[in-house]
């Protein structure tokens, strides 16, 4: 990029496709999101590629009312992969292509009866555990689950309601322990 802000050929070259969306309206994303609309830049993949990506994860783990946007993020993960390695972009590249062309338009039955075709191979294996270690610890996942993170950043689980055992008789101060 230029000191005057503009972008010039070489900056625009570097990015080899792009992702675009935008989160539905009474998404809970909606309301932690800047904007609804979100757009994904990919450095070594192309924008078929990432859409075929993003329909192949989507498949692969999916929830219905999540928004594309956090499957975006395992789409970015995975052209980081392609980028940094070039083995892992001949994988992706090959991976991809294996899933015929169209394969982000075809149904819902016949994405799953592919990607079954191919499951024992190594970009479907790299694919399930780069979407489920990327997908499942996003920020964005958190929201839409309701998981509020892990215990020990608010205070453990006694600060937070779980200390309410009327089943159980009060243990004496002195068998207790020390509370912290």
């Amino acid at each position: 990029m230029r000191p005057d802000g503009v972008a010039d050929r070489r900056d625009f070259l570097k990015v080899t496709g792009v992702l675009t969306g935008c989160l539905a309206v009474g998404s809970p994303l909606a309301l932690l999101a800047p904007s609804r609309a979100w757009a994904l830049e990919l450095t070594a993949l192309s924008s078929e590629q990432g859409a075929t990506l993003l329909a192949a994860v989507r498949t692969i783990l999916p929830h219905d009312r999540l928004d594309d946007a956090v499957y975006a993020s395992v789409v970015r993960a995975c052209d980081a992969d392609a980028a940094r390695d070039a083995g892992m972009r001949v994988l992706y590249s090959r991976g991809l292509a294996s899933l015929g062309a169209g394969f982000a338009a075809k149904s819902e039955p016949e994405r799953v009866k592919a990607l079954k075709a191919i499951e024992s191979t190594p970009f479907f294996q790299q694919l399930r555990v780069k979407a489920i270690s990327t997908l499942y610890s996003s920020p964005l996942a958190f929201a839409y689950f309701g998981y509020e993170g892990e215990v020990f950043s608010k205070g453990g689980y006694l600060h937070r309601g779980f200390n309410d055992l009327k089943w159980l008789p009060e243990v004496p101060a002195a068998d207790s322990g020390p509370i912290p």
